[in-house]
């Protein structure tokens, strides 16, 4: 993600400065990866949880701190920098400080922070769903969720609030991570989530383009592989620790990132 704001965001911004010599394109790809993992992993909260309280505070306790710091650094420099280009007026900033602008389509101190729009938006849903359906019969919920899509797909002017409060331009990735996890906690069999496994694909390739179906077919088969324990090459010292730093990392370096690129290039370090 990292390599593709860097190589590509920067010069669709700034196409007057001077930028890298080369693109690196598919960044969309692994904010699909980003949330399938939310799929999954958000289970390790939901079976933990005694109450919604519980889990407005987990989350919040996990997201907020980082985001604030990240969001107060990122201003100080854009202002230190004079990196007008990059600055949004106050009331956005201020809106910022809920992590609620998306959903009122103000803009962002830092462009990456719409993902978190999107992972809240998802929490809310999961909430919804562990609190007045329960988790038990998760995968008869997932296709009712599905139908939903395949809805905006026949309503394509279907209001953009309600899109974004039930995620569904990313839907599928999402269904992938969960149904994955359920396989890794020993509550399904691959047999048993086939068939929802299967319509999440074609939720995908009906709506989407070929590539995002490819990646989409990929990420199922590297979970499933990683589940079946074949990936041992992640439990790497080095990708562990860049796991545990990659939320305050991916918070702060794209318009750090940024500003670090113009004073470059206004003093011909390039």
């Amino acid at each position: 993600m990292l390599i593709f704001h860097y190589s590509t965001r920067f010069h669709e911004l700034f196409p007057q400065a001077a930028h890298v010599p080369f693109s690196f394109p598919g960044g969309n790809y692994r904010v699909l990866l980003f949330f399938t993992i939310s799929g999954f992993s958000i289970f390790f909260t939901l079976d933990r949880i005694g109450s919604v309280g519980d889990f407005v505070v987990n989350r919040f306790a996990r997201l907020y701190p980082a985001y604030l710091v990240a969001m107060l650094v990122t201003l100080s420099i854009e202002y230190l920098a004079h990196a007008t280009q990059l600055l949004i007026g106050p009331g956005a900033i201020l809106a910022n400080f809920t992590m609620l602008q998306g959903f009122a389509f103000l803009p962002e101190v830092d462009g990456a922070y719409w993902t978190l729009t999107v992972e809240i938006a998802f929490y809310a849903c999961m909430i919804g769903l562990w609190k007045f359906a329960g988790l038990k019969h998760l995968e008869p919920l997932l296709l009712l969720w599905l139908g939903v899509r395949w809805l905006y797909a026949l309503w394509p002017d279907m209001p953009e609030r309600i899109i974004m409060l039930v995620v569904l331009r990313y839907l599928p990735f999402f269904i992938i991570g969960m149904l994955s996890y359920r396989v890794w906690a020993g509550r399904r069999s691959w047999r048993q989530q086939a068939p929802y496994a299967a319509l999440a694909l074609a939720s995908v390739a009906t709506m989407e383009t070929w590539d995002v179906t490819i990646v989409a077919c990929v990420l199922l088969a590297a979970f499933a592989a990683l589940i079946a324990g074949r990936l041992h090459i992640l439990r790497i010292r080095p990708l562990i620790w860049l796991g545990g730093i990659s939320y305050s990392f991916y918070l702060i370096h794209q318009h750090v990132g940024f500003v670090v690129m113009l004073e470059l290039a206004n003093t011909n370090l390039h």
